[in-house]
């Protein structure tokens, strides 16, 4: 049993394979207290931990002091306005304009398997799989019950929690924050890790130590967004890779967000995660219920490494729902940096040809295929083909990509809407925008009200018949501009608090009726790069497109911290042309490839502009990343080696789950001379097992041939550097790496490839 309820200690214990998360119920009123998180205990009479016998004591006992409790006991869901003077998780407006709102345990329920959230994107288990808590609280002022809800996975070491608040009165009241998740703890000097970013350069890692008041991340932007994610860690002083306690919070939602953590004069911590409340308020009538997103916790005793490979586990076994969540992902190649919108038929067949013969799968068209979108001024909203570029349509196109021997795949922008389109002329009110305001837009384009019924209804039969007469295998879904101005035209002004909620329910609702009517799709989701990507969207799209700037180079840091979180397959990540088209920067096609194995992998750029060594190139690591993928995307364990924010090289690898076999890779960034050795410890392999250990030292595609003669080095036919070692040797010795042999891999922006295989002795 992974939930127990002591009875006579009121205390409720949640049990993962190695941790414990532990509340108390205290005195006569019924407030539930949190009492630890952490490395796995073994008894439930643990409530001293609370220590109520001491000042000021539980009011029963002191309630000349209640405040003074209020504001130092741990509380679990802590309310708002009645002593407490932390951040509270919930806030409302009731009838006499009053926000004081404070649950007190009433009853609970434990149960096999999980509860769907309506509305919501949410993990999922079979009922052997997972065991439930749902505690219902009550604010008997207000006649409010919220039911706070525990799900324990039994092969992870992840709790999930969410909260539903339903209105049992006759009075309506409203609900002005609603957040899912809150613990407190004690300080003990932890560091508070977070992603930043911005566009083209998403989840950038910042570790800081957490001081007095309040720290957060958040977004009011209308999605998770590029500049903050929905996660933050809290990591202990001496937290490394691989030792050290670590408390990560993920969130599963895809709109506005607030991950917090609170310092008080006690030397306490308060972390919470939920619905940022500005510009949120939602009215419950009687009967009526609200229904909060789920959040994600993990405890790691076992460093950073040892949170990670819980989120890839958990994320892969129960978010992604895909048919894809066990399937190898089709290398594809994608039009968009090689014609951008000029293109026709016969030049996009032309690519695909290529492609195929390279050994590529899938062929993606990017956009510009649809209304009189010739630039991105003009023809969004407008989900019919444009005759002009492909006279058969794409139902002809994909058609004849497929005749080819490739699978077809779109992109789409479905939220979106240009003001020179047919949708806007014929719908002008179907735009998020304020009354007597300037309709600010972003990249030419406005935001769709998806806060609608009608508008999602609209664009889902519009681009449902694409689909239905085409022969369509994946879908790229963009969405490349945040929200301004959140108001809805279709909305009175007391329900306005609602839009933004509500416009994310529309876009899970059009992403469910889609990956229901066509479930063979692989959908990717995208915005403008990395914006959207968050735990909500892997539940409908197994991948997202990591980032916008596809330089190798600038790709290990957005690829590495994309990875503390979130599992390799899910990052999209192709190898683009160089002059790179974000960065103007050149690096040798095979660390465009190295980069991108860790990930989805494809192509986005026009073979037919390759020469005949490059082509070669490419359909070399094409049938390197068929032989690997299943150990890649399907079956591995994630390790990071060096990080790209602390030095000028980069490394990382994965195991395979049985320890026979692994991939593993090293970049540099800038080439040194006359430096010192370097040597490339590994991680995760079995101590105990011999290893062949191969690496191709081929000079990259562009490597002087009369260079390479005249100092010797070897030719692409004998360069494969083959040795035996021991897990033990790789991981505390390392592999030695020869600096000329990065010279040849090109210097600056140099790279490695290591396969490693068991040797059956």
């Amino acid at each position: 049993m992974n939930i127990q309820f002591d009875e006579k200690n009121r205390v409720f214990k949640l049990d993962t394979e190695h941790t414990s998360y532990v509340m108390a119920v205290v005195d006569n009123e019924g407030f539930l207290g949190h009492v630890y998180y952490g490395a796995k205990i073994s008894d439930t009479d643990v409530a001293y931990l609370l220590r109520t016998d001491e000042n000021p004591m539980v009011p029963s006992k002191n309630n000349r002091d209640r405040s003074s409790f209020l504001d130092t006991f741990p509380m679990e869901y802590p309310g708002n306005g009645v002593g407490d003077y932390r951040e509270s998780v919930i806030a409302v407006l009731d009838k006499n304009g009053h926000s004081a709102v404070q649950f007190f345990y009433r009853s609970h329920q434990i149960f096999d398997g999980k509860k769907k959230i309506p509305g919501l994107p949410a993990s999922f288990a079979k009922e052997t799989e997972c065991q439930t808590l749902e505690i219902v609280t009550e604010d008997p002022v207000l006649g409010l019950e919220a039911v706070l809800v525990y799900t324990v996975f039994a092969g992870s070491d992840v709790i999930t929690r969410s909260v539903r608040v339903t209105n049992h009165e006759a009075e309506t009241i409203a609900l002005t924050k609603v957040m899912s998740a809150s613990f407190d703890m004690d300080a003990e000097d932890y560091e508070m890790l977070t992603l930043h970013g911005s566009w083209a350069r998403e989840r950038q890692i910042e570790q800081r130590p957490v001081g007095y008041g309040k720290q957060s991340v958040s977004s009011v932007r209308g999605e998770s967004s590029h500049q903050e994610h929905p996660f933050v860690a809290l990591v202990s002083k001496d937290a490394t890779e691989d030792q050290g306690k670590v408390y990560g919070v993920h969130f599963v939602y895809s709109g506005n967000f607030l991950a917090q953590v609170e310092k008080n004069q006690f030397d306490t911590l308060r972390v919470m995660m939920g619905i940022h409340p500005q510009d949120f308020c939602w009215e419950l009538k009687q009967n009526e219920t609200f229904y909060a997103p789920e959040t994600v916790l993990v405890f790691s005793g076992n460093g950073l490494g040892g949170m990670t490979r819980n989120l890839h586990d958990f994320y892969r076994s129960h978010m992604i729902r895909s048919p894809y969540k066990n399937k190898k992902r089709p290398i594809l190649i994608n039009n968009w940096e090689a014609t951008y919108f000029d293109f026709n038929e016969e030049k996009i067949l032309t690519i695909a040809k290529k492609a195929k013969e390279a050994g590529v799968e899938l062929f993606v068209l990017d956009d510009g295929w649809f209304g009189a979108r010739n630039d991105d001024y003009r023809g969004l909203g407008d989900w019919y083909v444009n005759l002009e570029k492909l006279p058969d349509g794409i139902s002809g196109l994909s058609k004849k990509v497929e005749e080819l021997g490739l699978k077809f795949g779109l992109w789409v922008e479905l939220e979106m809407v240009n003001k020179d389109s047919d949708l806007y002329r014929a719908h002008p009110d179907w735009i998020i925008s304020a009354p007597n305001r300037f309709e600010s837009h972003a990249r030419h384009q406005n935001v769709l009200d998806f806060s609608r019924n009608e508008v999602v209804d609209y664009i889902y039969e519009m681009i449902a018949k694409v689909i239905r007469e085409s022969s369509i295998s994946y879908i790229k879904w963009d969405m490349n501009r945040y929200m301004s101005e959140p108001y809805s035209k279709g909305s009175a002004p007391c329900e306005q608090g609602k839009v933004m909620h509500k416009y994310i329910l529309g876009v899970y609702d059009l992403y469910t009726r889609l990956t229901t009517e066509f479930p063979h799709i692989l959908f990717e989701s995208c915005a403008s790069g990395g914006a959207r990507f968050d735990p909500a969207m892997l539940y409908f799209a197994p991948q997202t497109w990591c980032s916008d700037d596809t330089d190798a180079s600038e790709r290990t840091k957005i690829q590495y911290g994309t990875s503390y979180v979130y599992p390799i397959v899910s990052m999209g990540s192709h190898v683009s042309a160089v002059p790179n088209h974000q960065m103007h920067r050149i690096t040798p096609i095979e660390t465009r490839a190295n980069v991108a194995y860790f990930g989805t992998f494809g192509y986005e750029l026009d073979l037919n502009l390759l020469s005949d060594a490059e082509i070669e190139t490419v359909k070399k690591q094409i049938a390197f990343m068929k032989e690997h993928r299943e150990l890649i995307q399907m079956d591995g364990d994630f390790y990071r080696l060096l990080s790209p924010f602390e030095g000028n090289e980069t490394a990382w690898m994965v195991v395979s789950s049985d320890k026979t076999q692994a991939v593993a890779a090293f970049y540099q960034r800038l080439n040194k001379v006359n430096a010192s050795w370097l040597r490339l410890k590994l991680d995760g392999l079995d101590a105990n097992t011999k290893y062949e250990v191969s690496c191709d030292m081929a000079p990259v595609t562009s490597y002087d041939a009369k260079i390479a003669e005249a100092y010797g080095h070897k030719t692409e036919e004998d360069s494969v550097k083959t040795y035996q070692a021991y897990g033990d040797e790789l991981m505390s010795a390392g592999i030695p790496i020869d600096r000329e042999e990065l010279n040849k891999k090109g210097g600056d922006f140099a790279s490695l490839l290591y396969t490693l295989k068991k040797v059956d002795e």
